[in-house]
């Protein structure tokens, strides 16, 4: 028989590896008498059981509810497809529709008269019927489901019921057919419909799209907006997964994490939807939340150890930022109160350690699910809370990092008797001076402080301090361990003759990279005289055109000129120029400026503010510093630079107008913002405090693809020694060289696997929004060349060519002041292209970011950027033509389209009452009115261009007023939506001026 390496044949071993049967012929579906099925206890469920309408396995969900709860089948006439059952359903399915399947399978629901119970969980060590009720609950797995009551061909690969419950979903692929797990996620967001009822907000638990080597999750399918998150083990302390000897790649997935009782452990101690209410508009946003491999990996291994060795412990758990260490504690913490060996507690109380308000509202999220917050959490702030919050039973004290050394003084003497698991956030600095003032105070006995010490090093000084409390375990987590930290909580580890420590468990900065939940931030690092070299080598260059920012850099360096002044022109011009132009994270990027002290933060703040006044930028900066200062003879705070409450700097700076956060010392480290794109960097940096301040710029964002440090004080080579440590990575800017573009685009040229047109037509059908269907053919025929013309070394050449190219292209314009379009045409075309060339055996088969690019949130950034290269030159009036020809101008039926067409790609997604009579408002009756306006008519006349848009906005807001009497839906989008407010004063401009 010959091996079937199709779809299908992964479908069916994975099938037969869960229930030992592949199929109806072979028995095991839902009236299977014998309770368990092959290896993992998974029953093989009938497709044709599935219930579209009602989202329900029910011959599965009869026979759970006949075994535990016998008299319910009657009452609730499940065997009769008649009114009691149909009533039933729609209560059953309402739960679930409103609270979430977890819930509702550990809390079950009520009926009329009737408590069901939909699933029992795991039984206590030692009681019986407690594990003969877990052993009634009926998992199984159906291949081929089909879901939709409308699309009835469509049909998922396999889902996994709980008690005839749908939980888990797959799409599964077989890179032996050439498709991989990134195909399982496009069928995901583009066939699989989220209005379906099976893929409703929190029906299940998760979607996985599963190939042989991958394994990737999403909780909440959006279409094309659905995020899939990594679900691999890691490998060399990378992505991806490691070489199985036993099987596939990705069979821990069904072999180790979703047996029955992983899964059950899961839906009783992980899942979970999490309600967060915005503070400034006081809107619940919910969230499903499934934990990734790494976290589900480190609570198991601290849990099971700890349960092993007890009380007196010490763990280091290194996770890089990107990691998600505040659900890894929530859940830890929740887990260590429950903690039993055999049936005696481990520990009596939790105490978390942590400055961050975010890591105390998941903890109460997370206990909120299984207990009473009020009862179970307290917070330790005053001397003797810690004693009387023991008295009257609450399992989980939170505390800060200032109080710690009362805790354990008190823990060390007044409880000596009990039992504690403490946990320490120990790698997040606080934002404020304050508290580290009074833990300075606090600490005195402890030792002299250091300067500049982080939140780790008063950590450590306290333990060093004090003796190891034989009736307390430290769960330490942090990004960036120093080794006192390594000494103090790692794993002691004989090695050659010496003691080495080593952390308990890690997730690396490599791994969060390639992973893509943070961003490499050495990757466009630069120190300001190689960004003056690049810039300086192609001032000469007849292809570039010099822009402000490349002079002042030039008389910066060359002058040796280093007032504040000047380097705060430098930073907003390069901002203005090279981020906000080129459309970074969407349009909505910001800087941070990175000061030696607050004299110089001060300074820094004037000067930029000063010059974005005199640029006429609609930007503003914030300062950021503790306490009071004196400056030009005035006491300052930064509250009264600022015009608003200190607390107010974290929400405001993602506001407009707000774009440059100047700061000293204050948010360098411990502070988490995504739209942070750009660092500016006057001040000296080493060993860790380097790595904690540039990673302030690495947290991931949809639309963010890099990120960039302009650095006056240091040099490449202190930066590099810095991170080593951690993750070692190339900074490109040493090695880069602008006319290696030259060089790279000539070798790529001569290969033939392209050619101009075929270019041309891609990035055009691009950036004009065309779909995967049409772009894919044009990069599969170019494939199809490489393979067939290239031998092997031209292959490994072209594709290594080819990624240095999109690499160094994508690094040299975020300084050079580019107006070469066929170079950004060319790194377009190769960015897709690249992930589609088959890898050569040697070659990294890690994926960077680029090779999981969000292609609709990349199109906007590059429209952008097609739109500064044109908009950026010197604009030139041809003489009068002498051939008589001419250029047609865009017929106005063009310009309608293009606009109906941009509001449906921007605005599609709102749903209007009546979207015809808003496109014609806008496309008609709006501008007419605007047009009609007799001040914007005059401005129009007698004025520039610049005074004639104010002019139109005006009368912009007065039409829009009128217009609230007839569509007050459009007003509303007018008034409350910024980015809505700002396309349609463009438009409208566009249209009338």
């Amino acid at each position: 028989m010959t091996t079937d390496t199709t779809e299908k044949g992964l479908e069916a071993l994975i099938v037969a590896q869960m229930t030992g049967r592949t199929g109806p012929d072979e028995g095991g579906f839902a009236e299977d008498p014998e309770p368990y099925v092959g290896l993992h206890n998974w029953r093989l469920g009938n497709p044709a059981d599935y219930d579209r309408a009602w989202t329900i396995d029910l011959p599965q969900f009869r026979a759970f509810i006949a075994a535990t709860q016998p008299p319910l089948v009657e009452a609730l006439d499940l065997d009769h497809d008649g009114p009691t059952r149909q009533k039933f359903l729609a209560r059953l399915q309402g739960e679930i529709g409103k609270r979430g399947i977890v819930d509702v399978l550990r809390h079950g629901l009520k009926h009329q008269q009737h408590e069901i119970t939909a699933f029992y969980g795991t039984p206590s060590p030692g009681n019986a019927k407690a594990a003969e009720r877990f052993a009634s609950n009926r998992f199984s797995v159906t291949r081929q489901l089909r879901y939709s009551a409308t699309e009835t061909a469509n049909a998922l690969d396999l889902a996994l019921f709980v008690n005839g419950l749908p939980v888990v979903t797959f799409e599964l692929k077989n890179s032996l057919t050439k498709q991989t797990v990134e195909d399982a996620i496009e069928q995901y967001r583009r066939d699989r419909d989220p209005r379906e009822k099976l893929f409703e907000f929190g029906r299940c638990v998760a979607h996985f799209a599963v190939d042989d080597a991958e394994v990737r999750f999403c909780t909440h399918l959006k279409g094309k907006a659905s995020w899939f998150l990594p679900f691999n083990r890691g490998w060399n302390d990378g992505a991806g997964n490691p070489p199985n000897e036993g099987g596939i790649k990705t069979d821990y997935l069904w072999k180790d994490i979703l047996t029955p009782q992983a899964l059950t452990d899961i839906l009783e101690n992980y899942a979970q939807i999490v309600e967060k209410r915005d503070p400034k508009t006081g809107k619940v946003k919910r969230e499903q939340v499934f934990p990734r491999y790494h976290q589900l990996g480190v609570v198991r291994a601290l849990l099971a150890d700890a349960r092993q060795h007890g009380v007196g412990q010490r763990y280091l758990i290194e996770h890089s930022a990107g990691s998600g260490k505040s659900n890894s504690i929530a859940w830890l913490s929740h887990q260590l109160v429950g903690l039993r060996n055999e049936q005696t507690p481990v520990f009596d109380s939790v105490i978390v350690v942590t400055d961050r308000r975010i890591l105390d509202e998941q903890i109460r999220d997370t206990i909120k699910q299984f207990a009473q917050v009020g009862a179970t959490v307290g917070h330790a702030d005053h001397s003797g809370d810690l004693r009387r919050f023991i008295e009257s039973g609450k399992k989980i004290v939170i505390s800060t990092v200032q109080k710690f050394p009362f805790i354990l003084d008190d823990i060390g003497t007044l409880h000596r008797d009990r039992r504690f698991a403490i946990v320490i956030d120990e790698a997040h600095s606080s934002q404020g001076g304050s508290t580290a003032a009074a833990l300075n105070m606090a600490l005195s006995a402890a030792g002299a402080a250091e300067e500049e010490e982080t939140i780790e090093d008063k950590i450590n000084r306290i333990m060093e301090a004090r003796k190891l409390l034989p009736n307390a375990s430290y769960f330490a987590f942090t990004a960036t361990p120093k080794n006192k930290t390594l000494e103090i909580f790692g794993t002691a580890v004989p090695e050659e003759g010496a003691v080495k420590h080593r952390p308990f468990h890690s997730y690396t900065m490599k791994q969060a990279i390639q992973e893509g939940f943070i961003l490499d931030v050495l990757k466009n690092y630069t120190p300001v005289d190689s960004f003056y070299r690049l810039v300086k080598t192609i001032e000469g260059d007849p292809e570039f055109d010099t822009k402000r920012a490349a002079k002042k850099l030039r008389r910066y360096v060359e002058s040796h000129h280093h007032a504040i002044r000047l380097k705060a022109e430098i930073m907003v011009d390069h901002f203005h120029e090279q981020v906000l132009a080129a459309g970074k994270i969407g349009g909505q990027a910001r800087a941070m400026v990175v000061t030696g002290g607050i004299e110089r933060a001060i300074q820094y703040f004037h000067a930029i503010r000063d010059y974005l006044t005199e640029r006429k930028s609609p930007h503003r900066a914030i300062v950021a510093f503790s306490g009071e200062h004196e400056y030009g003879g005035v006491k300052v705070t930064e509250a009264s630079l600022n015009g608003f409450p200190s607390k107010d700097i974290p929400d405001r700076i993602e506001e407009d107008p707000y774009r440059f956060l100047v700061c000293a010392d204050k948010f360098q480290t411990g502070y988490d913002q995504p739209l942070l794109h750009t660092m500016y960097v006057d001040k000296p940096l080493s060993s860790v405090k380097a790595v904690q301040t540039l990673s302030r710029l690495n947290r991931a964002h949809p639309q963010k693809y890099d990120a960039f440090v302009l650095d006056f004080q240091n040099d490449a080579e202190s930066i590099r020694k810095a991170f080593e440590p951690y993750y070692r990575t190339t900074i490109l800017s040493d090695e880069t060289d602008p006319n290696k573009l030259h060089d790279l685009k000539s070798a790529l040229d001569a290969a033939e696997v392209y050619g101009t047109a075929q270019i041309d037509q891609f990035v055009a059908l691009y950036l004009d929004g065309a779909d995967r269907d049409k772009l894919d053919p044009i990069l599969d025929a170019r494939v199809a060349v490489y393979k067939e013309h290239l031998d092997e070394d031209g292959q490994v050449e072209f594709k290594g060519q080819a990624k240095a190219f999109v690499r160094t292209y994508g690094f040299l314009s975020t300084i050079l002041p580019y107006t070469n379009a066929e170079w950004e045409k060319l790194s377009i075309f190769l960015s897709f292209l690249v992930p589609k060339l088959p890898a050569p055996k040697e070659e990294d088969l890690s994926k960077g970011i680029l090779e999981a690019i969000d292609m609709d949130s990349y199109r906007v950034e590059k429209r952008a950027a097609e739109q500064v290269r044109l908009a950026d030159q010197d604009a030139e009036i041809d003489p009068v033509p002498t051939d008589g020809g001419g250029r047609r101008p865009e017929a106005e039926i063009d310009r309608l389209s293009n606009i109906l067409r941009s509001f449906n790609e921007m605005w599609g997604n709102i749903t209007w009452e009546d979207s015809d009579r808003v496109r014609q408002l806008i496309t008609k009756d709006i501008p007419d009115k605007v047009a009609a306006d007799t001040a914007y008519q005059n401005a129009k006349k007698n004025s520039d261009k610049q005074n004639a848009r104010i002019e139109h906005d005006k009368a912009l807001s007065r039409v829009i007023v009128n217009v609230m009497k007839d569509d007050t839906e459009l007003f509303k989008q007018f008034s409350d939506n910024p980015a809505f407010r700002r396309w349609l004063a463009d438009t409208v401009f566009g249209l009338t001026y």
